[in-house]
């Protein structure tokens, strides 16, 4: 009998930010599932992001590692492509997924805001993607940052978070033009998937309209975000420069 064939990210190297939990986690579980190293990014989730390495080198030994890094810090953020790319021999894949929300009304906006959101949102995908693009034009690598619908029609309340990632939009797209032919980079907008941890967004009655506006009247799943970017690093060989809003259709008419 013919040997079956690898699974499609077999020997490849993921790096995936604020992969320790939520749909970080999420998303580096199912990149393995398909045979991917995973080089977990976690700031202080340190007990989360070794749980889940543990979990995923049980599985297949050898296959995880964390590394930790402030993403604010560019030469912590250039030292983790070393020491992750030292770790597995290669670095195949970048998902910047990591990212701050919370809201800044006009008039209440100061730096240490505009510090925190544009710079996880927009400053360290820049710099990292800066760092890791050689290593990944060596294997015909891509890149998946993980935007927001926001990014091109505003959420309410939240101006500088909606603008942050609407730079990484504009970015995902200037990178494409940047790293073709060699390196791919594309983008997934989430809509409803899950809700913020600190309460944000957290009346009933928001949730219900939010929801309500959905085409599919229902909310979405990690792995709804997770399935996409597998599919932006595993079949969509031919995209660059792209987005795929993953929302339920609220884009469709909001």
């Amino acid at each position: 009998m013919p040997s079956p064939c690898p699974p499609p990210l077999a020997n490849r190297t993921v790096l995936v930010t604020g992969g320790a939990r939520r749909v970080g986690a999420t998303i580096a579980r199912r990149l393995h599932a398909s045979g991917a190293n995973i080089a977990l990014h976690y700031r202080s989730s340190q007990a989360e992001a070794a749980a889940l390495a543990d979990a995923l080198n049980g599985e297949r030994p050898g296959s995880a590692a964390i590394f930790a890094a402030d993403l604010l810090d560019i030469a912590a953020l250039q030292a983790m492509v070393r020491a992750a790319h030292a770790h597995f021999g290669r670095l195949d894949a970048l998902v910047n997924n990591a990212s701050s929300f919370f809201p800044t009304p006009l008039g209440q906006i100061d730096e240490a805001a505009w510090t925190d959101l544009v710079g996880s949102n927009f400053k360290a995908p820049l710099f990292l993607a800066q760092a890791i693009a050689p290593l990944l034009a060596e294997q015909g690598g891509a890149i998946v940052n993980i935007t927001d619908i926001h990014a091109e029609r505003p959420l309410p309340g939240y101006p500088l978070y909606s603008a942050a990632k609407g730079a990484l939009l504009t970015l995902t797209r200037a990178l494409a033009i940047e790293l073709g032919p060699k390196v791919r980079v594309n983008a997934v907008a989430p809509g409803a998937i899950l809700w913020p941890e600190d309460g944000q967004l957290a009346g009933g009655e928001t949730r219900r309209e939010i929801v309500e506006h959905t085409l599919l009247k229902r909310e979405g799943a990690p792995e709804d975000i997770a399935g996409a970017v597998h599919f932006l690093l595993t079949e969509a060989t031919y995209m660059t420069g792209q987005v795929l809003n993953i929302d339920g259709g609220r884009t469709a008419h909001l």
